[in-house]
């Protein structure tokens, strides 16, 4: 039997990134904001993007791929856009920056998108598409994946990688619709968090190269990640690639880096974000209240057998959040040994609960 995870509070989640990040060299407020968004990727349940790549981000920044203090400007910008260069910065960084931004442009102009170059790995899609529904808006953002695990439909060569969208979308007394996905049938930070759990991956996330299932994610760089719905998401990889990546001057194809096997080569990310003001559209409770009764109109709608319920994109990541926020966040025994001696390397307190 797989031992017990260990459920840790948010806030003890949150300190402890921000100490860790602090003592790598970020600013104090730079480092805030860092340990607060891991905390919260956590915090709904995306595993994938939260504690595990802590690790990782270290020996990025401890290898001089990440640069502690960016420029992070707009190099481009009209009233409905603007264009960031992040300056080789925390991906957390750059797109809160350029969520802000994409907010504040959308009052004036009704609608704003804020594309991103030269920034890295930021953690799951939905952080920044949700960041403006608290201000009565909706949210997109587009990224370009930070390795590539994804061939051109029929060909071998990784030139694509898992490319996520996600968009959010108020409502009134429902959870907000929040659609997260990446355009692969599985994102690969999902393949990490199998192998750092030691489970095996079900059966059509990856194939080997002589088109053969592969399921040992540890084993996952003999294979590639299928796109959704076959050559339907090798198209819409392609497409949000073209516009987080190729329209911000950003990598893509054969320009996009490993950071999974490179620390110290700049990834040049690209990202986008589209923020939506309601007001420009009309009443903003009429349509937070139009959008309740399609949530539970599809919710009461007729069942096939053996269905016990119908849910809503991001519903369960909005239960998961309720449930680890008044229970904390559980994290699997494996990633705390690896946190606790990571803790005693850099001299801060321990994240395991005493």
């Amino acid at each position: 039997m797989a031992e017990q995870s260990t459920r840790i509070p948010f806030e003890r989640l949150r300190d402890f990134v921000t100490q860790a990040m602090t003592r790598l060299g970020l600013p104090e407020g730079d480092a805030a904001i860092v340990g607060r968004l891991m905390a919260e990727a956590e915090l709904q349940g995306s595993d994938g993007h939260g504690a595990i790549r802590l690790l990782p981000y270290a020996r990025r920044i401890r290898a001089g791929g990440i640069n502690l203090h960016p420029d992070i400007r707009i190099v481009q910008e009209r009233p409905g856009m603007a264009l960031l260069d992040g300056d080789n910065g925390m991906g957390q960084l750059v797109m809160h920056k350029a969520a802000q931004i994409a907010v504040e442009k959308a009052r004036t102009c009704g609608v704003a998108w804020v594309g991103a170059r030269f920034s890295n790995h930021a953690g799951p899609a939905s952080l920044y598409a949700r960041m403006p529904m608290a201000h009565d808006m909706i949210g997109m953002y587009f990224a370009v994946g930070n390795a590539n695990h994804l061939p051109a439909w029929g060909g071998l060569d990784m030139l694509l990688s898992t490319n996520p969208i996600a968009v959010a979308v108020p409502a009134g007394d429902e959870p907000p619709v929040v659609l997260d996905m990446a355009t692969t049938v599985a994102a690969y930070g999902k393949v990490k968090a199998k192998a750092q759990r030691g489970e095996q991956m079900p059966v059509g996330w990856m194939i080997d190269r002589l088109g053969q299932p592969l399921t040992d994610p540890k084993r996952s760089d003999e294979g590639f990640l299928l796109p959704i719905g076959g050559y339907k998401g090798y198209g819409l990889a392609l497409i949000v690639g073209l516009l987080a990546g190729t329209l911000n001057g950003a990598a893509m194809g054969s320009e996009v880096i490993d950071f999974n096997h490179d620390d110290t080569s700049v990834t040049n990310t690209g990202q986008a974000v589209l923020a939506i003001d309601l007001s420009a559209f009309g009443d903003v409770g009429q349509f937070k209240a139009r959008v309740d009764a399609l949530v539970r109109e599809l919710r009461a709608s007729e069942r096939m057998p053996d269905v016990e319920r119908i849910w809503l994109p991001g519903e369960q990541s909005h239960e998961k959040r309720a449930r680890n926020e008044r229970d904390g966040i559980p994290l699997p025994p494996a990633l705390l040994a690896q946190l606790d001696t990571f803790a005693r390397d850099m001299g801060i307190p321990a994240l395991r609960a005493s």
